[in-house]
């Protein structure tokens, strides 16, 4: 089968000739990859940002936002049938430890990231758990959805999580309305009753953020200042992380969302004003499983551009270099 991998940190994936995957284990379900997810992740794992925490051994194949259909089950597989359209949670757990039988299985003491630590799935093929498949409502297509299994999961777990402190009245400030950040509006004005706020430099994420129903759209932060109950940074880096602090009011939450730079705070600062810095890792199972019910509801929805598996470099390209709105998806060749 096709599939794009990583031989050496700094450079730009390949895509290979590799062989399929086959199912061994009485919960295995191989999965037909409809469509796979460009994440910035992807960029930050070329740059060899990833190469410790995950100790993965090149190549491998990447790709941790993938949906398709059912090809084959194990034995013991009973909640997926072959030919099901699914959405695959970005992560293999066990079952069995306190964090999955808490249903944070987010934090499984025995999971893999496939993407990250092992295979992912920018192939033809991918072999993944019955605990990670997530049958998708009639009507939805893999591609339509795919990048929900991480910028979505992590977008809607941010937000599951502040909805609590975002009763009406409250004001959330959201940093950034690119691909995760498009996902969190839609999520906020879904779930909460709080006045949205968004910020970003780029006029076409601005108008994005406008049609999706934002309160109030800016490019300018100066007017912000202390003033949100919560702040949900989808960029992470760059200055933002300093603005987001900024912009909390007291008492209030920072979301860290996006990453590649620092939070420097006193921790004066922080105790004399009480601010939270709380970070934020995909999401759960459950969690997929209720964005799902937003996406078939139509009030979650991804703005998109396809590209097929051999075009992942033109696509990253288009990432990077800030021409791509919304998520890149691509889409492997198998029919």
């Amino acid at each position: 089968m096709k599939a794009v991998r990583v031989h050496s940190y700094g450079k730009r994936p390949t895509v290979d000739d590799v062989p399929e995957p086959t199912v061994s284990g009485p919960f295995d379900v191989l999965v037909q990859v409809g469509a796979a997810g460009l994440c910035r992740t992807d960029l930050h794992i070329i740059e060899g940002q990833w190469a410790e925490k995950s100790g993965v051994k090149l190549p491998y194949v990447i790709g941790h936002e993938n949906a398709g259909w059912v090809r084959e089950i194990g034995s013991a597989v009973t909640n997926v049938a072959v030919g099901d359209a699914v959405i695959l949670h970005p992560l293999v757990t066990c079952g069995l430890c306190r964090a999955c039988r808490s249903g944070d299985d987010v934090h499984c003491e025995n999971s893999r990231f496939p993407g990250i630590d092992c295979a992912g799935g920018m192939a033809e093929y991918l072999l993944t758990s019955a605990r990670s498949v997530v049958k998708l409502a009639e009507g939805l297509e893999p591609a339509a959805v795919a990048a929900l299994a991480d910028a979505g999961l992590t977008a809607y777990h941010a937000v599951r999580k502040a909805v609590p402190l975002l009763y009406p009245g409250t004001t959330c400030v959201v940093i950034g309305a690119g691909g995760l950040g498009h996902i969190g509006i839609q999520c906020l004005l879904a779930m909460t009753a709080a006045h949205v706020v968004v910020v970003d430099p780029s006029e076409a994420a601005r108008d994005l953020a406008r049609q999706l129903g934002a309160h109030h759209v800016t490019d300018r932060t100066d007017d912000l200042r202390d003033s949100a109950h919560v702040v949900l940074d989808f960029v992470g880096e760059q200055g933002a992380e300093a603005e987001g602090l900024a912009m909390t009011r007291r008492a209030g939450s920072y979301y860290v969302i996006g990453y590649g730079g620092k939070v420097d705070i006193p921790t004066i600062d922080l105790i004399s004003t009480e601010r939270n810095i709380v970070g934020n890792l995909v999401g759960s199972y459950n969690d997929l499983d209720e964005l799902m019910t937003l996406a078939a509801q139509g009030r979650v929805t991804l703005h998109t551009r396809t590209y097929p598996l051999s075009a992942v470099n033109e696509a990253m390209d288009d990432l990077e270099l800030g021409r791509l709105q919304g998520r890149g998806i691509l889409v492997p060749s198998t029919t």
